[in-house]
């Protein structure tokens, strides 16, 4: 297959355009289900650029769609939403029903799997809404449903929850198929663990046996798995502790073989059956292995991202002529700092979406990740660091919490505080960040690498993750903890509400010489009183370079387009997909 792809490849001009196209997505479409999808990427872009050449704009919408439901199911979230959004627009121009309902409800499963609950279900809505009455979309609906009751148990929305698995199983009818069967017991899996959650143990038997016969009709061991998921937890709700705990333990054993995403479900499934029995001290080994998991797969799938990354930029890199006289050879010497700096900015680019994704859970406009570094670039010039340093510690210190892709949703996200436990997972991932960057390969990487691991120590001794104290704390990180606070503090977030400006000063200045570098400290209150004298928005002025962010963008027209399809006033909606809201 390597070699045929290598073959249409290789093939000159613009014959048979169509024929190469598809044997290029039959190509990916082959490597996807046999479980490759990063080797599914290439012969996709390879379509996407011929289709691009020759102007087959409904081929093109195709390889788009395609090659974002393979960015998401390897990790590449930032990547996979671009693409649905370019998609999305050819949809429009080409106006094709099925296609968009397709677009939409793949968009809305890479925003589930980013935890963005809220902008997935707006999606998923969108794909019902478009359906109408017509049967030849009908089939669209009960996917949709079921990804809304799966995002409702997530957001503990239980009764709407309840009312989506309760359509998605009537639209679906008795499957006739394997696949059939499989999406059958997916959505059964998630019914029975919404009516667990209202307590409502005799329905839930009746859909965990459901379940089981459908993953039977279906033979995939993820159906048997998912089966055996509902079964344990209801097995546990019902006080047959033992008896569901060594059936989501056997599963266990099975899913570990089988690796992917069921792992990770069969862990938490674990953890949430241990907590009900009131075991705590056994649902931590299995939270603390969830998130063992998670990091390891994360960290994986980025680090091939960014090889895929840089290939494509080329790591060649070719310095300036240098001319003959003074004047030609200080020339020249700009130009190559400018164009070092660019390259080391294009080489990053992928980190820095990756960095954004993770944030997004927290922070659902995006520019969390951007207005520290630019806050951090401040810092640096007003202590006087030279115009390179700041222009590298901006960049760097985007990266800050690149660690977050390793840590569970169910951490990131939690609403109330965090217990001990908890806390130390939430913790790693200033290492898990630090040993990211440190295995990407990119030159110059060293003070991305020391923000990641250093932005949480404190300047008495008592931060994390290595106490450090004082000035044996890298300074780029010491800056960058003190502008992380302060956007963290006037920003809304999962567990808290934004503070006022003046409050955050306050609290601030009250941990100068403990949390924070006095001095640092008192040029960060002098350049905050300045730039609110000087800009009408901090905010809009910090978060400036996020406007600039592809991924960023294509949220936006997403968010565009799921208004005007709300209400004529662009009303309506409770997705928060924009970026400045």
């Amino acid at each position: 297959m390597t070699s045929a792809i290598g073959t249409l490849k290789g093939i000159e001009g613009n014959a048979n355009a169509e024929l190469r196209i598809n044997c290029l997505l039959d190509a990916a479409q082959y490597f996807y289900v046999a479980g490759q999808a990063f080797s599914a990427i290439d012969p996709v872009l390879a379509a996407i650029e011929l289709a691009t050449r020759v102007n087959q704009r409904a081929l093109l919408r195709k390889a788009l769609t395609v090659i974002g439901i393979t960015y998401a199911d390897t990790g590449n979230m930032s990547r996979a939403i671009e693409c649905y959004e370019q998609a999305l627009a050819l949809v429009e121009e080409l106006n094709e029903k099925h296609s968009e309902c397709s677009v939409w409800l793949n968009l809305g499963v890479a925003l589930l799997y980013c935890a963005l609950y809220r902008d997935a279900i707006a999606c998923f809505e969108h794909v019902i809404n478009l359906t109408g009455g017509d049967p030849v979309l009908r089939h669209f609906r009960a996917p949709a449903f079921a990804n809304i009751a799966l995002c409702s148990l997530h957001m503990e929305d239980f009764g709407r929850g309840l009312r989506a698995a309760e359509t998605s199983v009537k639209e679906r009818g008795d499957p006739t198929s394997a696949s059939e069967a499989l999406s059958r017991v997916l959505a059964e899996n998630n019914y029975t663990r919404l009516l667990l959650e209202v307590n409502s143990i005799d329905r839930a038997k009746e859909r965990s046996e459901l379940a089981r016969r459908f993953a039977k009709q279906s033979g995939s061991l993820r159906a048997e798995l998912s089966a055996s998921i509902a079964e344990g937890l209801y097995e546990v709700h019902a006080g047959k502790v033992d008896v569901g705990t060594s059936r989501l333990t056997s599963a266990l054993e099975r899913a570990r073989m089988m690796r992917g995403s069921m792992l990770r479900e069969v862990l938490i499934a674990l953890v949430k059956a241990y907590e009900i029995a009131g075991q705590p001290q056994r649902a931590l080994i299995y939270l603390r292995e969830m998130m063992e998991v998670t990091r390891n797969t994360q960290q994986e799938n980025a680090l091939k991202h960014l090889r895929i990354h840089l290939e494509q930029l080329g790591q060649a890199y070719e310095g300036p002529q240098v001319g003959t006289t003074p004047l030609e050879r200080r020339e020249a010497a700009l130009r190559g700092k400018i164009a070092e700096q660019e390259l080391f900015k294009s080489r990053i680019e992928m980190l820095e979406r990756l960095a954004v994704t993770a944030e997004l859970r927290d922070d659902s406009t995006g520019e969390h990740s951007y207005r520290v570094g630019k806050l951090s670039a401040l810092i640096a010039n007003e202590f006087g660091c030279d115009e390179d340093t700041c222009y590298m510690i901006e960049l760097a210190a985007r990266l800050h919490d690149i660690g977050k892709i390793g840590v569970p949703d169910a951490i990131l996200l939690k609403p109330d505080k965090l217990n001990l436990a908890e806390r130390q997972i939430m913790r790693t991932h200033t290492t898990v960040g630090a040993e990211l960057l440190s295995k990407s390969n990119i030159p110059h990487m060293q003070m991305a690498e020391e923000i990641a691991r250093a932005h949480h120590e404190w300047w008495d001794g008592t931060g994390y993750p290595g106490n450090l104290s004082g000035s044996a704390i890298p300074l780029a990180a010491r800056i960058t903890a003190i502008a992380d606070v302060y956007d963290a503090l006037t920003h809304k977030r999962p567990y808290k509400e934004a503070w006022p400006i003046a409050a955050a000063l306050v609290e601030i200045e009250s941990l100068k010489g403990k949390q924070f570098d006095p001095q640092l400290t008192d040029h960060f209150l002098v350049l905050i009183s300045r730039l609110r004298d000087e800009h009408p928005d901090v905010d809009k002025f910090l978060g400036q370079a996020a406007r600039s962010s592809p991924f960023l963008r294509a949220r936006s027209k997403i968010w565009d387009t799921l208004q005007r399809s709300k209400n004529a006033d662009g009303t309506g909606s409770d997705s928060r997909l924009d970026l400045q809201r």
